[in-house]
């Protein structure tokens, strides 16, 4: 069995040489990069022959990293994250220090705390946020186990963990929420 530790340590070389990850996260698997590097994130469109229009989630390990990367966080937002036990995302209005192929036209930006230990432990010692979207070809379905991700999408990655492949327990994607400009909920995925 390849050890925990040696394959975060292969993610961590494989973000910082501004390749492609395979990855279990706190939600589905998923196909992450350096989230400010704009030619890795062009990658993810490329392999996923996804537009690159569509906004891809970033992954960050806590609460006050989120400031790094948008000019303004509502306050409410936390105290919401803090009493939900679901895995949610949160889109975020004045995107910034991310790769701009990254960043939504109207200048949003998806962002998730994570809560899976191994997602973390990457994340902290990588010392960057990195973007999570599902290991699908767009318009396929979203795998909700490793055995289910297409090899095209395998093969694609520049690494791809070992750490939970054998879990057949089907994962679902995290719910959306945004606020509005007077500060309403709205619920964009349940």
């Amino acid at each position: 069995m390849f050890a925990y530790e040696e394959d975060i340590q292969a993610c961590l070389t494989t973000l910082k040489n501004g390749g492609l990850i395979l990855y279990p996260t706190d939600t589905v698997w998923g196909i992450g990069c350096d989230a400010t590097n704009e030619i890795a994130v062009a990658k993810i469109f490329a392999l996923k022959k996804r537009e690159d229009t569509k906004a891809m989630i970033v992954l960050v390990e806590e609460e006050q990293t989120i400031l790094n990367y948008v000019e303004e966080a509502q306050l409410q937002v936390f105290d919401y994250i803090k009493g939900i036990h679901k895995p949610t995302t949160v889109i975020y209005q004045k995107a910034k220090n991310l790769a701009k192929n990254l960043i939504a036209q109207d200048a949003s930006v998806a962002i998730r705390i994570t809560k899976d230990n191994f997602c973390t432990s990457i994340i902290k010692q990588f010392e960057k946020p990195i973007v999570s979207t599902s290991a699908n070809i767009s318009g396929y379905p979203t795998p909700m186990c490793y055995r289910d991700i297409s090899l095209d999408i395998v093969d694609g990655v520049d690494y791809v963990v070992k750490h939970r492949q054998e879990e057949i327990e089907l994962a679902q994607p995290s719910s959306i929420v945004k606020w509005d400009e007077v500060g309403n909920l709205i619920i964009i995925r349940p």
